[in-house]
């Protein structure tokens, strides 16, 4: 992203995170909530379950457990709160302070929906079809707050498309493999100082921090990608579960749109001293692995346990290159991440069952030199509820209640960092919460 005034060119830094988004539920941009009988057991069940036919965005080899025909639907409601506390900010040089006032949160609320079916080909065979969204989210800044120059708003949608195949390969042991269509759309803005690069030209009505410009980058892709899962049950009582997800690589192109704050930088854009641009940035949505383990310990009452571990290091920088030959780089540096969770359910009698679990995540930033306003990332704990009514014996609808307890993180951006150079210093401690509410209703004909 670039702004020409005269012919000075000031290079637009696209802050830590460009085209990703924070999400409190999961470490880095993750998405887990593709069902609502998952949430509610805090996602123990997620890899061994095997409950109905939406499992297979965990587990492909999951339909394997269910006979005959199912479709299964939900929707989940993410409340995330991030709110920067003891911030400060300035310019590079530590003269000129950023302050004007705005709010320093940044939490959204989102609506993440999901679909799956299967079908039973014959003894040895079932096939599925799933589509939810793996990754997302977003945050929103106000346009005058103290970390403009970082990030105002960021927001990712995606939408994975997962026809799947089932292999029955004993009476114990399922095979299945998927293969993911993903499709990525995102928006990120934030301030440039204008009015810096104005006052450096010699415009007496320039005030450096104060006529801003927002730049506004949006752009999707799709890729592809593949998952493998296998289940066994290895006593009457004992399932085990491993599944991969392997990690997708995307080419974001799309516009940079800039508007003014004020009429000194609105002006500039309607002489054409500010300009937008095409640009594109390279992203790759990580790999992982899950392992599962669920037992039935009496009729009436089952225990779980899931381990997620997540490629972060894939995301080791985000360089956005733009048409007018400039570029911004910014360095990610992230950790792998494991994630681990224990649940438990309980039938009351045929048509009700309770369900809870507790989890708990590690953030996949290294440190506060790498954490953003765009990923305000912390480590993380979850405890869960809910709640399966079974009216039939072919019908199921299920409500989980998540609810997140995320640790402060600090963040320590500096000005002196080449990348930071128009972007300047922000320091301060996020605090990160986050609700979510889950309703899914499955099917079985």
């Amino acid at each position: 992203m670039s702004i020409k005034y005269n012919k000075l060119t000031v290079a637009i830094a696209l802050a830590s995170g460009a085209l990703i988004t924070s999400q409190a539920t999961a470490s880095g941009f993750q998405v887990r909530e593709q069902s609502a009988k998952t949430l509610a057991n805090a996602l123990a069940n997620a890899t061994a379950g095997a409950e109905d036919a939406s499992f297979m965005a965990y587990n492909p080899a999951a339909i394997g457990n269910i006979d005959g025909n199912q479709v299964a639907g939900g929707l989940a409601f993410i409340d995330a709160t991030f709110e920067l506390h003891d911030a400060r900010a300035s310019s590079a040089n530590g003269f000129i302070d950023y302050d004007r006032g705005g709010s320093r949160a940044g939490g959204e609320t989102a609506w993440v929906p999901s679909f799956a079916a299967k079908t039973q080909l014959n003894e040895r065979f079932d096939l599925g079809l799933a589509i939810y969204s793996p990754y997302g989210l977003s945050t929103h800044y106000d346009d005058d707050w103290i970390g403009r120059y970082h990030a105002i708003e960021t927001e990712l949608r995606t939408i994975d498309i997962q026809p799947t195949l089932n292999y029955r390969a004993t009476e114990r042991l399922n095979l299945a493999v998927g293969l993911r269509a993903q499709y990525a759309d995102a928006t990120l803005s934030n301030a440039i100082d204008f009015g810096s690069a104005a006052a450096m030209m010699g415009n007496p009505l320039a005030t450096p921090g104060q006529n801003d410009v927002i730049g506004e980058l949006t752009g999707d892709d799709w890729g592809y990608g593949y998952t493998l899962g296998a289940l066994f049950q290895a006593t009457e009582r004992t399932r085990f579960g491993v599944s991969y997800r392997s990690e997708i690589d995307l080419t974001l192109e799309g516009d940079l749109d800039v508007d003014g704050t004020d009429p000194l930088s609105e002006g500039a854009i309607d002489a054409g001293l500010v300009s937008g641009t095409s640009g594109s940035a390279d992203l790759t949505t990580p790999a992982n692995l899950n392992l599962g383990v669920h037992h039935q310990l009496t009729d009436r009452l089952a225990l779980m346990a899931n381990a997620e571990w997540t490629e972060w290091s894939s995301f080791d920088e985000l360089v956005v290159e733009l048409d007018d030959g400039s570029e911004s780089r910014t360095t990610e540096n992230w950790d792998d991440t494991w994630a681990f969770s224990v649940g438990a359910n309980y039938s009351l009698n045929r048509q009700w069952m309770l369900r809870a679990g507790l989890g708990v995540d590690r953030t996949p930033v290294p440190s506060a030199e790498f954490r953003t306003p765009r990923v305000p990332d912390a480590d993380r704990r979850w405890a869960t509820l809910g709640a399966t009514w079974m009216p039939t014996p072919q019908l199921g609808v299920t409500a989980g209640y998540m609810h997140v307890f995320g640790d402060d993180a600090e963040i320590d951006q500096q000005g002196s960092k080449e990348e930071n150079a128009t972007r300047g210093n922000l320091s301060g401690d996020y605090e990160v919460e986050a609700d979510v509410f889950a309703l899914s209703v499955d099917y079985r004909f």
